[in-house]
């Protein structure tokens, strides 16, 4: 059994990326799993000012929701990204906490396998590439650590408008092969 955890970065209710996240924690769930999904709407999370004092100490100087959601990112051995995509690239709430996770950078970490999901308006092929190469950048810090799949669904812009849609089973099949 692995425990998995799913953050979800989208802010709007109803989310299209959110209820890819909600599939994925499902079937990672069917299989046996430990699942934790994290939500990050109405989640407290400040920018990352640079002051670097994490690299000495593992921890940031803020006292807001990220430390908690990073424990849980630290403990687990699979880590999956939900985000709408936004002119071309991840949320700015994922990029925001993955900042402020640079804490993480100096500590021991389990996580090995990464996956991404990602929702757009835009449906063409290459929509998803930036917000992909932009994970990549943080991954490459834990170099045990690798992407191991990513799943687009494009087209959806509306709240819900991803219901119906077979990408949802494909992030549940996705969650399953964890």
């Amino acid at each position: 059994m692995k425990k998995v955890v799913v953050i979800s970065t989208s802010l709007r209710h109803g989310s299209n990326g959110h209820a890819m996240a909600e599939q994925f924690a499902s079937g990672a769930e069917a299989a046996g799993h430990q699942v934790e999904l994290i939500t990050l709407r109405g989640k407290e999370i400040k920018f990352c000012v640079g002051c670097l004092s994490c690299q000495t100490t593992g921890a940031c100087i803020f006292k807001d929701d990220v430390p908690a959601i990073m424990e849980s990112v630290l403990k687990a051995d699979v880590v999956c990204w939900a985000t709408p995509i936004y002119y071309y690239e991840m949320s700015g709430q994922m990029k925001t906490l993955i900042d402020r996770m640079n804490a993480m950078y100096t500590r021991d970490y389990r996580f090995r396998d990464i996956y991404l999901l990602t929702t757009a308006f835009e449906n063409e092929a290459y929509v998803p590439e930036r917000a992909e190469s932009g994970l990549q950048g943080w991954i490459d810090c834990f170099g045990k650590s690798k992407l191991k799949g990513h799943l687009f669904c494009g087209g959806v812009g509306a709240p819900k408008e991803i219901e119906g849609n077979g990408k949802l089973q494909e992030a549940y099949a996705m969650g399953k092969g964890v």
